[in-house]
């Protein structure tokens, strides 16, 4: 099964890959010989911290391009779902006993940040939320036990 990606994510992705190849890359490879000028290698620190940055670029690159070759886009604009929870879905929730209010969007595991409030598809928030409807009540497993939210916006952004 391919994974599914918003449109927004895959630009996000695919500049973050244009870094990697076009900027980190080269800087990384003139650091390897900058160190290497300086003799032994052995005991050379920045060689091994750049050889280790390289290996952290490369591996990088590679997974992006897997990643989204494989991906399916999905523009979230194009979605009809009306009210209903489907991947790509903007969601406000309320907790139910607080009164707090939290928003989350349902994106791809590659582009989640729950720093801004984008959640996976494979995450347990997500799969609580995946299916149900504004003034829907959902109870999530959170670390700190259960939490009960009522579903008060259900919103498709491009």
């Amino acid at each position: 099964m391919r994974a599914p990606l918003t449109v927004k994510g895959a630009q996000r992705l695919r500049a973050e890959l244009e870094e990697l190849k076009s900027v980190k890359r080269p800087a990384v490879i003139a650091a390897i010989a900058e160190a290497r000028a300086h003799g032994d290698l052995k005991e050379n620190a920045e060689y091994h911290a750049a050889r280790d940055q390289q290996s952290f670029i490369e591996g990088r690159i590679k997974q992006l391009e897997s990643e989204l070759s494989n991906a399916q886009l999905i523009d979230v604009a194009t979605l009809n779902a009306g009210s209903k929870v489907v991947f790509g879905a903007t969601v406000d929730l309320a907790d139910t006993e607080t009164d707090e209010q939290k928003t989350y969007q349902i994106v791809g595991d590659l582009e989640a940040d729950i720093k801004q409030g984008m959640i996976a598809i494979s995450s347990p928030v997500a799969r609580a939320l995946i299916g149900k409807f504004e003034g829907d009540a959902v109870t999530i497993d959170a670390p700190a036990g259960q939490r009960e939210y009522e579903i008060v916006g259900v919103r498709y952004l491009g």
